[in-house]
């Protein structure tokens, strides 16, 4: 395993899960609440959130730093970039960057070129970049500035296979399976690799572990191992008692050998997942949506690589603080069955309706009344037949005297 000698040890000390379908919300009050008066150029990049692909927020308790990451993989704007950057504050160090991905001599390094600049401080002569991406800048002509390091994050080869599909064969019913199927030729890109799925349930789903540490339920379903579980895992809780958002999981996957025909058709892993006794609602259904989980094959990186000073990786998500520091992630792309699909999964849970939670109501109360009547009869007759008992032997023994 590409880990260290506690590998599934640690963890992020808060989890939390909210389904949030747009950033709406979040750029009106940044607009209102954050941004200056008057501040146009603020008010663009709020209502910019929400094309964004992910905002990432950070906050650094010893430092008191909030630090906000955004990325757009398209233009929030139609056909092109159009970005003036202004120093908010004299103190304050902006520091704008133009900068390629290029091809590394090393698969575990990424590579960037460009140029940069600092605003307020670089004056010479300007320069105009048009890049593939549309992106049109003017700013301050500096000498082109070349760097690389190590990252964790990489795509997963496309030659080996690299895209999953998630799908809950119908009917789900009350233990609905998430199947994650997989292309038919897939090759880890090290022979030490290991592939993982990190999936985020909300409450009214869980994984049994007991169930989960069967070896044959496991083999039968291309599973290999529970490596972490997090968050609620009591197994009887109804949904209304849990006071947790849900769990998130971590399982290694087991790909089965060519031997077993997968060269020609997709193979799948299945997870089997339980539902917790939920509330009852006016139509008698319930939609609970499921995210789609992170696929990825683990590997070791090479000994004596320092893996931490990459600035553009992501960090805390989840998943990555669960193993060593010394752990390459190439990840999968989701492919969804409607291209441009949200990476969610909406279940159709049959609950009970409402309207009827009055006649269960009433008959409960009703046969709980009946079987404390019968009770109370029966201990009525018993204790009346051991009087009637005690007086005739009472009388027996006078009539004998």
């Amino acid at each position: 395993m590409p880990t260290s000698s506690s590998p599934f040890t640690s963890s992020s000390t808060s989890h939390c899960y909210e389904d949030l379908p747009s950033l709406r919300h979040l750029a009106a009050y940044v607009r209102h609440s954050i941004c200056p008066e008057n501040d146009t150029q603020c008010f663009k990049r709020a209502a910019h959130l929400q094309q964004a692909d992910y905002l990432d927020i950070d906050y650094g308790a010893i430092s008191r730093g909030l630090a906000l990451t955004i990325f757009h993989s398209q233009p929030p704007e139609p056909e092109r970039w159009n970005e003036e950057m202004k120093p908010y504050d004299s103190l304050a160090k902006t520091e704008v960057g133009i900068l390629m991905p290029e091809k590394a001599a090393d698969s575990e390094d990424l590579l960037f070129e460009g140029f940069l600049a600092v605003l307020g401080e670089d004056k010479e002569l300007s320069m105009s970049i048009l890049c593939p991406c549309r992106l049109q800048l003017i700013i301050p002509f500096q000498e082109p500035t070349r760097f690389s390091f190590p990252s964790r994050h990489h795509l997963a080869p496309t030659i080996s296979g690299s895209t999953f599909l998630i799908t809950f064969p119908s009917p789900s019913g009350l233990h609905p399976t998430l199947s994650i199927e997989f292309p038919p030729s897939m090759d880890p890109p090290e022979p030490a690799c290991a592939l993982h799925t990190y999936l985020t349930l909300p409450s009214p789903l869980f994984v049994d572990k007991y169930q989960l540490s069967s070896p044959n339920l496991l083999a039968s379903n291309n599973l290999r191992a529970i490596r972490a579980l997090f968050g609620e895992t009591n197994l009887e809780a109804p949904d209304w008692m849990i006071k947790q958002w849900g769990s998130v999981v971590l399982l290694e996957l087991a790909v089965p050998p060519p031997a077993q025909g997968r060269s020609k058709t997709p193979w799948h892993a299945d997870v089997p997942l339980h539902l917790r006794y939920l509330s009852p609602t006016a139509g008698g259904k319930l939609q609970v949506v499921v995210p789609w989980p992170v696929v990825f094959w683990a590997c070791p990186a090479e000994q004596g690589r320092k893996m931490d000073a990459n600035p553009f990786d992501r960090v805390n998500v989840g998943y990555d603080s669960l193993f060593s520091q010394r752990t390459i992630f190439h990840h999968f792309q989701p492919k969804p069955a409607i291209k441009g699909a949200v990476l969610v999964e909406q279940l159709t849970i049959p609950v009970v309706e409402l309207g009827a939670t009055r006649w269960v109501e009433s008959g409960t109360i009703g046969v709980i009344c009946l079987g404390a009547a019968w009770v109370v009869w029966k201990l009525t007759t018993i204790f009346s037949r051991d009087r009637r008992a005690d007086t005739g032997r009472a009388v027996k023994g006078k009539k004998t005297q």
